[in-house]
Formats: C-alpha cells, sequence, structure tokens
C-alpha cells in the first residue's frame, strides 16, 4: 500500500446464491472488521453467460465498505466462504461522500 492509498476508501460489489449465504459473509466482514458496513440486496435478477449457456438467476447483491488497506483481505474472506466456483468480486474507489460517514468506516475498520 503506498501512501497516496492511505485513507482511501473501497465499495466492493459481490453476488451470492441468495441472501442467507449474502448474510452470512457480510457479518464475518463486518464482524472481522475487514467493512465497516456491508448492504444486503436481496432479490436481484442476474443475466449471464457461463461456460458458453446463457444464464439467468436470483441472487443477493453485498455492497461492500472497507478501507484500501483491507481490500485484499476482503478479497480473501470471500474467495474463502464464497460457495460459488468463481465469485463475483469487483471494487472501486469511494471518491467522494458525506465526511462523517466516511470516517465512520475508517473508525469501525480499524484504519
Amino acid at each position: 500500500m503506498t501512501g497516496t492509498e492511505a485513507g482511501k476508501l473501497m465499495l466492493v460489489y459481490c453476488t451470492c446464491p441468495d441472501e442467507r449465504v449474502g448474510a452470512a459473509l457480510a457479518t464475518y466482514l463486518v464482524e472481522q472488521g475487514l467493512a465497516g458496513c456491508v448492504n444486503v440486496l436481496p432479490g436481484i435478477t442476474s443475466i449471464y453467460k457461463w461456460h458458453g449457456e446463457m444464464k439467468t438467476g436470483s441472487e443477493a447483491l453485498l455492497l461492500i465498505k472497507c478501507t484500501a488497506e483491507k481490500y485484499a483481505a476482503v478479497e480473501a474472506a470471500i474467495k474463502d466462504r464464497h460457495p460459488y466456483e468463481l465469485a463475483e468480486i469487483i471494487a472501486v474507489s469511494i471518491d467522494a461522500g458525506l465526511p462523517a460517514y466516511l470516517d465512520w468506516i475508517r473508525e469501525e475498520t480499524d484504519v
């Protein structure tokens, strides 16, 4: 982690097969101090190709708020606990937001 990344925040997207799996993963990430907050959005519809076949399925989407410093640990935790052969893990930088909320995420992840 470079000095320019210190204190930066990330929003990580991760789909799960259902709300139960998503809630368990979200709880783990927050309990371990890897994420300040995880939203579990049940009932999304995903349309994709897998092994050349069109698929449609109902999933739950996790919106994981963490620091850039904790991202590698968040990714590892998802990969270790996720039931999919290939977990969707997409991270984007949070460039702006309510300063007090962003500070709260940093505090909750011990940064």
